[in-house]
């Protein structure tokens, strides 16, 4: 099913891209698309051509979507593919947003869950290999997103790990509203706040490094705030619980959060990091003491389209213990997943 909302190329003429969301139905999505549409993620002059891919039995909210897509008359917005069929979805993409996942169900384990995802990721990446351009760059926002990306990137062989990236990018938001509230500064003045490991409630929201812009001036955030105990504590353990107690209050999962998180990510590794820092869970290749071969959430700088681990930072005794118990968690997942991916 196509539906083409228009080829509005004015935008200096520039071609259009094609963009993937999955899950394109889903609660997350529903945010993300306009922001990916509006010219938030890849700039105020990129047309972009959105495949949106959901199962079959959600075709029809698709639609609906679809027609919600044409009602905003977005200038940017070159066209929609609606589709269930991973093939069509991913042919030609040059940024993939893999949203929907299996979510998890009251009483399911770690491992039924990884199960389910393993075969969604598996199906997906076969479909990124066969069909996407092989410079995609690839997110995945649904949960496990360290391991289901990992697993996507296993069953796309011909398309490069380093483009097969997990969003931590909301935890570190999370992490740099928090720290901002703390200080008492907006939120911007806060920078290179990190995620370390996986997205999960191992995860390690480091403030050792970050710096704040207080009455114009620079400052370690560890000094402007001058409370240890706080960092290691009452910071560390409201990041990791954040996305619960949305779900407490809301009844829902993060969404909007999410989809701005997303949006940050994708943007940052298009159009560049600048002189800050971003968390994004890249394949580890053993920086700082980490398991090798699994997908682990780094500090990294972006440009030219491509993420580098930023190193040479200190990992003290308290960060050596969180970074090792967040990656023996993912070792763990990894291992669970392999075991799955033989049956």
């Amino acid at each position: 099913m196509l539906c083409c909302i228009g080829t509005n190329m004015s935008s200096e003429g520039a071609e259009p891209i094609r963009v993937v969301v999955t899950g394109a139905a889903g609660q997350i999505a529903y945010s993300l698309l306009y922001q990916i549409a509006s010219g938030a993620v890849f700039g105020p002059n990129q047309p972009v051509y959105l495949h949106l891919l959901d199962i079959a039995p959600m075709m029809g909210v698709l639609e609906g979507v679809v027609m919600e897509l044409a009602d905003c008359a977005l200038p940017l917005l070159a066209g929609v593919l609606p589709t269930a069929k991973p093939e069509e979805a991913f042919k030609d993409v040059v940024a993939a947003f893999l949203v929907g996942a299996m979510p998890r169900k009251e009483g399911m384990e770690r491992k039924d869950l990884l199960a389910a995802n393993v075969r969604i990721f598996k199906e997906q990446g076969q479909a990124l290999d066969k069909v996407a351009r092989k410079d995609v760059k690839v997110l995945v926002v649904g949960n496990p997103a360290n391991t289901n990306a990992l697993i996507c990137s296993k069953y796309a062989p011909s398309i490069p790990k380093e483009n097969f990236t997990a969003m931590t990018r909301l935890d570190q938001n999370r992490a740099q509203s928090q720290l901002a509230a703390k200080i008492g500064v907006p939120v911007q003045n806060v920078k290179n706040v990190i995620i370390w490991g996986n997205h999960s409630s191992t995860q390690f929201p480091d403030a050792s490094n970050a710096v704040v812009t207080v009455g114009g001036a620079q400052k370690p955030v560890p000094a402007a705030i001058n409370d240890d105990a706080y960092l290691k504590s009452t910071f560390v353990t409201t990041v990791q619980k954040r996305g619960a107690a949305v779900i407490a209050a809301r009844k829902m999962s993060s969404a909007l959060s999410a989809a701005k998180a997303a949006s940050d990510h994708m943007r940052d590794w298009f159009l560049g990091s600048g002189d800050r820092w971003v968390s994004m869970g890249v394949v580890s290749d053993g920086s700082y003491g980490t398991p090798r071969d699994v997908v682990f959430s780094f500090p990294v700088t972006t440009a030219n389209g491509k993420w580098k681990i930023v190193q040479g930072l200190t990992i003290n005794d308290f960060a050596r213990q969180m970074l090792d118990a967040t990656g023996k968690e993912l070792a763990e997942e990894k291992q669970e997943a392999m075991d799955v991916c033989k049956d």
